[in-house]
């Protein structure tokens, strides 16, 4: 198993074939660059797969603003 937090609050695990990947929903960075939504986790670009430098993967898990 490779574990790995990359990024703002993600947490990526590979275990056998399949990518894990956790984010506390409870937490919060501040808004986007836009202003639009609330950031709750995010890789900041695309990143490699623990263990398997060529698989990538981008994140952004965010809450729109109102």
């Amino acid at each position: 198993m490779h574990v790995q937090n990359q990024g703002q609050n993600v947490d990526l695990r590979v275990q056998g074939d399949r990518l894990i990947i956790t984010v506390d929903l409870s937490k919060s960075y501040g808004s986007s660059a836009s202003g639009k939504s609330q950031i709750i986790a995010t890789t900041a670009g695309n990143i490699a797969v623990p263990g398997r430098a060529e698989i990538k993967v981008g994140l952004n898990v965010y809450r729109p603003m109102r």
